[in-house]
């Protein structure tokens, strides 16, 4: 042991001291991965987290899927396999896909390692330092931090309870000649605000004819529990959107199985980058959701995390309507895992959080999601990892603290 230390300290090394990029020092961390800190605290009812209800991972049918890959496909499903995806999946995906409206053929998909490798894909292949994203304001943190990597700039578009402001679309073009159009147009994150039809068409109008690609995250368009359905962006845009799936909320995010849906020509451009990050998706879990996919039961679970997410929406809300003192606002997501909620301007989210996590209970607070950093009067809650019982004790800790700083 001591030839050990004394081997150490004749190296002298000092790691903190090497020549790590700039940009990377100055990299915050994701505030919803800081925040689920405070969750794992005893005790604590976290609305922080987009986070699927555990009680809905199908597992005793993952567990009989996994034994089906093995029969079937013994040391295929184990072993390396494409860049692309597996053909099964990718075809079973394009399958889905046309079905939902959005015309789709193997070549349009390619196989993620989670939506957000697919964002981080998109920054690879489109983004410059300095270069113009356009995004809905507020938007997905997550696609912030992927895409900060490449150090862009952002031309925020306002919302409203119709989703993104088309009009002001092609002023933000006009001004700053963006590369890319970055939404989350159906029960947006972090909103749960979904665009309308007539905006979509309008939307896709601009973009077709400045030539510029929307890029809709579309990882919840499958949860509606409410309301009228839209037909997504890729079903109105076809070539003119590359769309973002997933089946974290659909069957389990641990799997970290999403994909890409993009005009077949580009494709191939996709995979080149992908080849540099990962060489391929985990291929055992592919083989597994198709197995699973193929057994036809993914449609009737679906029905069923409909069904647990709605009724927890309509508690949330119902809770939020008795106890929240008046002068807070939030929207009614029609679908998803998310409201979003506006407290009276001159209060801070973020300052209450303290308050916040003494009475055992969390939510996201909202400036992280505006790229330019307004917002901090407003906060993101989750309905769909918490239950029944613990909704109404997590909005009565919240409501108590909101109560206490409310003139």
């Amino acid at each position: 042991m001591d030839n050990d230390v004394a081997l150490e300290e004749e190296i002298g090394a000092m790691p903190d001291k090497w020549p790590f990029t700039d940009h990377v020092r100055k990299m915050s961390t994701s505030i919803i991965r800081e925040i689920l800190k405070f969750s794992a605290q005893p005790g604590v009812i976290s609305l922080a987290g987009g986070y699927p209800s555990p009680d809905m991972f199908p597992i005793e049918d993952l567990k009989q899927a996994a034994i089906d890959c093995i029969d079937e496909y013994q040391s295929t499903c184990l072993q390396y396999s494409f860049s692309m995806g597996i053909p099964q999946l990718r075809e079973i995906i394009a399958q889905r896909e046309t079905k939902q409206g959005a015309e789709s053929k193997t070549d349009n998909i390619i196989i993620t390692s989670g939506s957000q490798q697919g964002i981080d894909i998109l920054g690879r292949a489109f983004l410059e330092p300095g270069d113009y994203i356009i995004t809905e304001s507020p938007t997905y943190v997550g696609a912030l931090q992927a895409f900060n990597f490449y150090k862009p700039r952002y031309a925020t578009v306002d919302m409203d309870r119709n989703g993104m402001i088309v009009e002001q679309v092609e002023k933000a073009i006009q001004k700053h000649s963006p590369k890319l159009i970055y939404t989350v147009s159906t029960f947006q994150n972090p909103t749960g605000i979904t665009m309308t039809e007539d905006r979509r068409h309008k939307l896709v109008e601009i973009a077709t004819k400045y030539n510029i690609p929307i890029v809709d995250d579309n990882p919840y368009g499958e949860i509606r529990f409410a309301g009228t359905p839209v037909p997504s962006l890729k079903a109105i845009g076809g070539d003119a959107v590359i769309s973002l799936g997933t089946f974290s909320k659909l069957i389990a995010p641990g799997l970290r199985i999403a994909w890409m849906n993009g005009p077949a020509s580009i494709i191939p451009l996709f995979e080149k980058v992908k080849q540099g990050t990962d060489l391929h998706t985990n291929t055992f879990t592919q083989f597994m959701i198709y197995q699973y996919i193929k057994s036809g039961k993914l449609d009737d679970h679906i029905k069923e995390i409909i069904k647990s997410y709605g009724a927890k929406r309509n508690h949330m809300i119902k809770e939020m309507e008795k106890q929240f003192p008046k002068g807070i606002t939030w929207t009614h997501p029609e679908g998803g895992l998310f409201l979003w909620c506006e407290l009276p301007e001159g209060m801070s989210a973020s300052k209450l959080m303290l308050e916040i996590v003494k009475e055992k209970v969390t939510y996201v607070y909202g400036f992280p999601f505006f790229p330019d950093g307004r917002g901090d009067n407003t906060f993101r809650l989750n309905f769909s990892n918490a239950s029944i019982e613990t909704i109404s004790q997590a909005i009565e800790r919240l409501a108590r603290v909101f109560k206490a700083h409310m003139k």
